[in-house]
């Protein structure tokens, strides 16, 4: 879809979507319009029982006087929260409403009294929520009906500012960019996105500048990575490391921050394989990973000044005669042994390389590690919350605070010594799992060993 930044001139045909504060507060784009048609805006938006409530949209009848074929409401909620993430969740709310109707529709923006944004900044938001709801994975799909499909080709936004707006969406877009990018790369069939083949994802962010180098499995049995091989060992795909580095700041060898990704393009579980039943829902255990391949190409799209690397660790889990068996020890790149009791608590494996590397190589100022982990996380937490585990109290109310600011909600668990014992191994320096409690914390605390 395009988007594209005007000046703040009310059209008189087509579909118009309007805003409205809580308590029906019209914007001075929806007053201009309620006055040309003597009043009948108001009255429709009476009728319809519109309050301007957050979230809230409403078609009404387009107002006699004009030549406007449709009239969309959408509620603002209360002025004093309409921030960022209100002003997105509201432009996706918009995309969704307009969608299906015409090839092309605009969207005024008029200032609001009381929000923290100017009209350029929540015009630039509002781009950016309708950008992230148009998205759709539909490249395998040939024979959807036309009527199903999203018509919306063209989303005009309105502004006293246009190119206010522009400047403050480029930066947005990238970011777009780059959460496009993840949800294509987790959307892929695991047939289509293996371990190479998402390194070579990867790889087209060289363009970008980043600096992209990729390990097959003969560099990592050089380095000593004997726990992330032995969790590809199974299948006919090798494994890869991908080591992606950003160098944005003023201070090019500077101490960088570093995240790493768990990179699972599928998982059977191995030898120690999963129920049938939703199985083909484990071609996301990759989404760590692309993560943070996704959050590379938004710093580089957005040239960030900071120096970033991104470690990724993808393997496939699978069983046949060459798989890793549960009582297997390998040894990790750092020196230490693990006992694998479960083949499927592979993710920790190769993590265990891929932390190890990282600190060991860059000396990052600190780690975020991404990881669809543990099924456990959810039986605890659900789906609002993301679990988070850390050893820094600054950098985790640090991430809480990041993850409230975006509605990426997370919760902190507890690490602790008792916990650690847990993942003790009387053959080994440690197993990769306890014993059926604390399912989360003991897959924390292996990680935290690295």
């Amino acid at each position: 879809m395009e988007i594209t930044f005007h000046e703040l001139s009310l059209p008189t045909a087509g579909t118009l979507a309007l805003t409205a504060a809580e308590g029906v507060v019209l914007g001075a784009s929806g007053q201009q319009i309620d006055r040309r048609s003597g009043g009948s805006l108001g009255r429709a938006m009476s009728a319809a029982g519109f309050k301007g409530k957050k979230d809230e949209v409403r078609d009404i009848l387009a107002p006699a006087g004009g030549k406007l074929d449709r009239v969309l409401l959408a509620g603002l909620g209360k002025a004093e929260k309409l921030d960022g993430m209100a002003a997105e969740n509201l432009g996706g709310s918009i995309y969704a409403a307009l969608a299906k109707g015409a090839d092309e529709a605009a969207v005024a923006v008029d200032p609001v009294d009381g929000s923290p944004l100017r009209a350029s900044e929540i015009a630039a938001h509002v781009a950016m929520g309708a950008r992230l709801r148009s998205y759709r994975f539909d490249k395998y799909r040939t024979k959807e009906k036309k009527d199903d499909k999203p018509r919306l080709k063209r989303l005009k936004i309105l502004v006293s500012d246009p190119s206010a707006a522009k400047r403050a969406y480029l930066s947005l877009a990238a970011v777009a960019d780059g959460i496009v990018l993840a949800r294509d790369l987790v959307s892929e069939p695991p047939n289509v996105l293996y371990p190479d083949a998402l390194a070579r994802h990867a790889k087209l962010l060289s363009k970008m500048g980043v600096d992209v180098e990729i390990f097959d499995e003969l560099r990592m049995a050089k380095l000593g990575m004997g726990a992330l091989l032995g969790v590809g060992q199974g299948s006919a795909h090798q494994p890869r490391l991908v080591v992606m580095q950003w160098r944005g700041s003023k201070k090019r060898d500077g101490q960088p921050v570093a995240f790493v990704g768990k990179g699972v393009t599928f998982d059977t579980g191995g030898i120690s394989i999963k129920p049938a039943n939703n199985m083909w829902d484990m071609k996301w255990d990759m989404a760590g990973a692309g993560t943070v391949i996704g959050l590379m190409r938004a710093l580089a799209g957005r040239k960030a000044r900071a120096n970033v690397v991104g470690v990724c660790a993808l393997v496939e889990n699978m069983p046949s005669g060459t798989a890793q068996r549960p009582g297997d020890i390998v040894k990790s790149m750092s020196g230490q042994t693990i006992e694998v009791q479960n083949t499927d608590a592979e993710g920790r494996l190769i993590l265990a390389d891929a932390l190890w590397y990282a600190q060991d190589r860059f000396k990052p100022r600190f780690m975020v590690n991404l990881a669809t982990l543990t099924g456990a996380v959810i039986v605890a937490l659900g789906h609002t919350h993301a679990g988070l585990f850390s050893n820094n109290d600054e950098l985790s109310d640090r991430l809480l605070a990041a993850g409230k600011a975006t509605g990426e909600l997370l919760w902190r668990l507890p690490l602790g010594e008792a916990y650690d014992k847990l993942i003790d191994s009387d053959v080994a320096d440690m197993k990769n799992i306890g014993d059926g409690s604390a399912g989360s914390i003991t897959g924390a605390q292996f990680i935290q060993r690295f």
